[in-house]
């Protein structure tokens, strides 16, 4: 599933493009991704122009000219492509050819007349219209925590939302509600860079150890985004390009190879259902 880095260069390909644009025709190939369509799904965006496309947690979240907001979420395989002038490179996607397209957005911008298409092949991204006004207070983000990458994410608002939590640390970083938009890999790496173990309670966590791993997560993030993500199976950005930053992973999935700082083995434990990858000499 992409993580934040990898949504964040998803908005970043699709904002020149669709931001100022009208939506001049909305084509659905089927009634449902994960869920159904909302109602008037499609009269509800025909006409209507993009504002501006952000990014929540692993969202994205487009304000349109009604006061909706568009929120999309890509799944495990959901990918945008962008055809037309606008397209960054010259991008094509043969949409015709695809089978797996299941939605097709027309656009009419600044930069000339395009499309955006989204494509899904196992289907567990979705589309969504929230009204004006009830974004923050919609079941996607009503419960959320800070965003990583901004300030609402210090060394003491971590910490005291770790407090008092009996579960093993990475799993308290994997919830939403803790930190939004933090996923498998780049927990793993920031813990990594933070030494500090995955099988630590998350209460033990103080102020030292907090400013660390705030440090960290920002850090890693940051250089995932300025790397276009990490490509493992099916992500790639909307002109086409695959991410990068797999090639600088300390931990991730290197079970068995040396450490970078201490040279041991790094390990691969299984929590909560997921493969966690550390050094047990490193982090502690």
């Amino acid at each position: 599933m992409p993580e934040l880095p990898e949504v964040e260069t998803v908005r970043a390909g699709l904002a020149p493009v669709m931001e100022g644009a009208r939506i001049t025709s909305v084509t659905l190939n089927r009634p449902d991704l994960r869920f159904p369509f909302p109602e008037k799904f499609i009269s509800r965006l025909e006409g209507q122009r993009m504002i501006r496309l952000m990014r929540r947690a692993k969202y994205l979240v487009g304000e349109l000219e009604s006061g909706e907001h568009l929120i999309m979420h890509l799944g495990m395989t959901g990918r945008f492509s962008i055809e037309g002038k606008g397209a960054p490179g010259n991008y094509h996607h043969d949409v015709a050819g695809d089978r797996h397209v299941h939605v097709i957005f027309e656009l009419e911008g600044p930069k000339g007349l395009a499309r955006v298409t989204y494509a899904d092949p196992r289907r567990f991204g979705f589309m969504d219209l929230v009204p004006a006004g009830e974004l923050a207070s919609s079941a996607h983000f009503a419960r959320m925590g800070p965003e990583p990458l901004s300030d609402e994410l210090t060394a003491d608002t971590l910490r005291l939302r770790l407090a008092g939590k009996s579960a093993p640390l990475k799993a308290a970083l994997l919830d939403q509600r803790v930190v939004a938009g933090l996923g498998n890999i780049y927990v793993c790496e920031a813990l990594y860079r933070a030494g500090l173990s995955p099988r630590r309670m998350a209460r033990t966590v103080g102020p030292a150890r907090a400013e660390k791993l705030v440090r960290a997560i920002k850090d890693v993030l940051q250089e995932a985004v300025e790397a276009g993500g990490s490509t493992l199976r099916d992500f790639a950005a909307a002109d086409g390009a695959m991410g990068y930053f797999q090639h600088r992973f300390d931990v991730y999935d290197r079970a068995g190879e040396a450490c970078r700082k201490c040279a041991s083995p790094i390990q691969r434990l299984v929590q909560s259902g997921r493969s966690t990858f550390f050094c047990g000499t490193c982090q502690r």
